[in-house]
C-alpha cells in the first residue's frame, strides 16, 4: 500500500500513463487496444503498463494468447484516501483562517 502513495503521484505525472489509466478507466484493454487509441507505439504501451502495475495502478488477466489490464481498484482507492486527506486538510486550513479572523474582529 505504501508503494502506491509514495509513487502513484509522480507516476501519473507522465501523460502517456495518464492517458492508459483514463482507457482502462472506461474499460478493461489489451496492449493492442490501447496502442491503437494512443499516439504510442505497441511497446512503449507495454512499458507503461509494467510501470502502473509494478506502482500496483492496474493489474491483468490472461485472456487467451493476450493479457487484458484494467485498474487496480485497491491501487486506486489508496489515491483516491490520499487526496481526500489533502482536500481535508485544506478545508480545516481554511476554517482555521475564518475562525481567526471572526476572533479577531470580536
Amino acid at each position: 500500500m505504501a508503494t502506491y502513495q509514495a509513487d502513484g503521484w509522480e507516476i501519473l505525472g507522465d501523460p502517456s500513463r495518464r492517458a492508459i489509466v483514463e482507457c482502462l478507466a472506461v474499460r478493461p484493454r489489451a496492449v493492442g487496444e490501447l496502442a491503437d487509441e494512443l499516439p504510442i507505439s505497441r511497446p512503449a504501451v507495454s512499458q507503461h503498463l509494467r510501470v502502473l502495475k509494478d506502482a500496483g495502478l492496474v493489474e491483468d488477466e490472461a485472456a487467451g494468447t493476450r493479457r487484458v489490464y484494467r485498474l487496480n481498484p485497491a491501487g486506486v482507492s489508496a489515491l483516491r484516501d490520499q487526496l481526500d486527506m489533502f482536500w481535508r486538510r485544506t478545508l480545516e486550513g481554511f476554517q482555521e483562517i475564518v475562525e481567526e479572523e471572526d476572533e479577531e474582529k470580536s
